[in-house]
Formats: C-alpha cells, sequence, structure tokens
C-alpha cells in the first residue's frame, strides 16, 4: 500500500499527490550555465494551481550521468499537465542544447 504525501505550497496537500521527477544529463562544469534557466521555468511553475514543492539535486560526483535531479510534488498528474501544457511555460520549454532532460510523473509505492 502506497503511503500518502502531505506538503506545503499552493496546492490543497490532500491525497497522495504525484511526483514529477526531471533527471538532467549535462557536463558538470555547464550546470552554474543551466541554473538561471531552470530557474525561470521552476518559478512559473511554483505559481500554477496544484503545485506543492519542487527541489533541484545536484550531482556530487562529477561524472555522475545525471548530473542535475529535480523532484517536484504536485496535487495529481492533471495540475502537472495543466500547467506543463501552459503556453507560458511552453515558451520556456527548450533546454540548452548541452543539456538533456529525461521527465516522468511517478507515485509512491512504498515508503519506510
Amino acid at each position: 500500500m502506497a503511503a500518502e504525501f502531505r506538503a506545503g505550497g499552493n496546492g490543497s496537500g490532500e491525497g497522495p499527490g504525484i511526483t514529477f521527477i526531471n533527471a538532467f544529463e549535462l557536463p558538470a562544469k555547464r550546470i552554474d550555465e543551466f541554473l538561471p534557466h531552470w530557474l525561470g521555468r521552476a518559478e512559473l511553475l511554483s505559481k500554477a494551481p496544484g503545485f506543492r514543492d519542487n527541489r533541484l539535486h545536484r550531482a556530487v560526483a562529477p561524472d555522475t550521468r545525471f548530473q542535475l535531479v529535480s523532484i517536484a510534488h504536485w496535487d495529481s498528474p492533471d495540475a502537472w499537465r495543466t500547467a506543463d501544457n501552459d503556453p507560458r511555460f511552453q515558451q520556456r520549454l527548450s533546454s540548452p542544447d548541452f543539456a538533456m532532460a529525461d521527465p516522468a510523473l511517478f507515485r509512491v509505492v512504498v515508503e519506510f
């Protein structure tokens, strides 16, 4: 049985919600160049209905395949899809050519 996730943010915080994980493959030496790009999109999404929180994780080792991993929590898949399809977000969607994104939605299945 999956445990429920409850968090702050501007969403309702009710129910298990959904986790959006986006792993970025890019050279460690270009992270500082990539961060403003990610922050602009993250700030826009953080204002969308159903958004709970988002954290960007950086790999400790420079040879790790995914140097950055973004983990965001949303009230529902529909809330995330609505925000993702917003034309303002779509305008900022293009990633720099040196960064490959690998996004997906997840649900918690085990927590301890």
